[in-house]
């Protein structure tokens, strides 16, 4: 279980000032089931969602909803314990809400995590893969937009190749490969058809889920140097004989939240 959500509050204004006085070497955002990741993080201070402005509390299981200023591995980091979602009525603009927050405090690095459904054959539940590129296939026409796989322009993917290899690093010292893939955004809140990932993977899809993309794309907009990993809870739409379902994501997120947390420390550290 994660630190209850309510410990050392203050007002926005005052976390904006502890956050000022020494502004945060990164910003991560947990994904779906990740709560436990947090222990690894020692609060400074905390606040609700709810109470951050232009935040909401989450709705989806799995998601605290809280917004942390704390160390780890000797990083102050700004930890957002879930996020919003498209899917849940929010606008796109509140999706990447917290991105903004994380720059206006300081954050230069910024640091994704979700939970995804593997399409590549050798990304069974309970890999990790570190994002090197994403489809975003969240907008209309969206194989017209630039990106791999599609038919518009070409652009620069906005994951550092940096701290690609810094991931890379912190992976090899804990004794596990960390493959690098692509990642497609899809808006959800229903999961992906078979034949949506036979397309998905036919345009060059590794993982696929509901998150990610946008937020990755505000933060290399603002200048931040961006890295995402995708935890994969479930085998994707007609993949496996198993239905996909939101339970076998948080169990899946659950058992591996250390191996997750050890990733995460050895990449602070070598920051």
């Amino acid at each position: 279980m994660g630190i209850p959500c309510m410990n050392h509050v203050l007002p926005f204004s005052g976390f904006v000032e502890r956050a000022r006085v020494q502004p945060p070497d990164a910003a991560v955002v947990l994904g779906s089931g990740m709560s436990g990741v947090v222990e690894r993080c020692r609060p400074i201070v905390r606040l609700p969602f709810a109470e951050v402005p232009g935040l909401c509390a989450t709705s989806v299981v799995g998601h605290t909803g809280c917004l942390t200023l704390g160390d780890w591995e000797s990083k102050r980091v700004l930890l957002f314990e879930g996020r919003l979602h498209y899917y849940e009525g929010h606008l796109w603009r509140s999706v990447t809400q917290p991105i903004q927050i994380a720059h206006f405090l300081g954050a230069r690095v910024l640091l994704l995590t979700n939970a995804a459904g593997g399409i590549q054959d050798a990304l069974a539940p309970g890999s990790l893969m570190a994002i090197r590129d994403h489809l975003e296939w969240t907008r209309p026409y969206s194989w017209r937009q630039a990106g791999p796989g599609s038919l518009g322009a070409s652009r620069p993917s906005p994951y550092s190749p940096r701290l690609l290899q810094v991931l890379s690093e912190a992976a090899e010292q804990l004794g596990f490969a960390l493959p690098h893939g692509i990642y497609a955004a899809v808006t959800g809140p229903c999961y992906e058809t078979p034949a949506e990932i036979r397309a998905l993977k036919s345009c060059g899809a590794d993982a696929v889920g509901m998150s990610t993309a946008r937020e990755i794309q505000a933060g290399h907009d603002f200048g931040m140097e961006c890295a995402a990993v995708s935890l994969i809870t479930n085998r994707a739409a007609g993949l496996s004989a198993v239905a996909i379902n939101h339970e076998e994501v948080l169990t899946t997120a659950a058992a591996q939240a250390k191996r997750l947390s050890d990733l995460l420390d050895g990449f602070l550290r070598q920051l």
